[in-house]
């Protein structure tokens, strides 16, 4: 970000804990992560003794934007939050995480910093792997090497879809994706009907996610709630009528 100092903010003591995660939990995360998908026990094993498995407590960072890409990790329990600071210094969410989900950065792989920061939402384990440690992997599993070379390559794919979605497509069908995107990862059935999302979202965090603004995304949710195809409060939002939401995500 030209001309604009990031905010590195001091990782709390309580980050990083060693953390006994049971071995039968690591191994089905690992077996959900797209680059081992296909590995058998053995070698997902080999992989597993590899990493390290650490706590956070809520609200705990586990990196920073700007910071070295020193690791690539693993969410074996809890929720993530990954948000991206903005020119004007503040932080909007771009994604919720959950187990099995990986992220993070290597400079091996061709990002010398972190793009963007990694908060804890909840308490959450997850595993951990250095540069060294992932180039092992990479040599005794040939399989993985080709699955992280076929991963850049769709991530620069998706880079050039993203710029050409955000162009073409509505604020209120970015927002409806996203909304149908979260409700699918993080959803729970709500008595009553409905999916709750129990994530705190702010306008600026839906501007953040859908490259819209707070005021454009504020309309559209004012709009949806109108509509009853939503509900919302403080921290939480209700899909009401998931199949209205995905025909407007399909520009119906």
């Amino acid at each position: 970000m030209t001309g604009v100092a990031r905010r590195h903010v001091p990782l709390r003591s309580t980050c990083a804990q060693p953390h006994p995660c049971p071995r039968p939990l690591r191994m089905k995360v690992l077996s959900q992560v797209p680059y081992f998908a296909g590995l058998d026990e053995d070698e997902l094993a080999d992989v597993d003794r590899r990493m390290v498995s650490l706590s956070w407590g809520e609200g705990d960072r586990l990196y920073e934007a700007g910071a070295p890409a020193e690791h690539l990790y693993v969410v074996a329990a809890g929720r993530v939050r990954i948000t991206q600071p903005t020119p004007t210094g503040q932080d909007v969410l771009t994604d919720v995480l959950t187990p099995g989900d990986l992220f993070g950065a290597l400079s091996t792989l061709g990002q010398a910093e972190y793009p963007e920061s990694a908060e804890a939402m909840t308490t959450t384990c997850a595993l951990r792997i250095d540069p060294g440690a992932f180039r092992g992997v990479l040599t005794e599993h040939p399989q993985v090497a080709l699955r992280v070379l076929d991963d850049i390559a769709g991530r620069l794919a998706r880079a050039r879809s993203d710029v050409g979605r955000i162009s073409t497509g509505s604020v209120a069908q970015r927002v409806a994706t996203t909304l149908l995107r979260l409700a699918d990862k993080v959803g729970q059935d709500r008595a009553g009907g409905g999916t709750l999302l129990q994530v705190p979202l702010s306008r600026a965090d839906l501007a953040g996610m859908t490259g819209s603004t707070p005021e454009s995304v504020s309309r559209v949710m004012s709009r949806l709630r109108q509509d009853g195809v939503i509900e919302s409060g403080r921290r939480w939002t209700a899909v009401l009528d998931r199949e209205r939401l995905a025909e407007i995500a399909a520009g119906a």
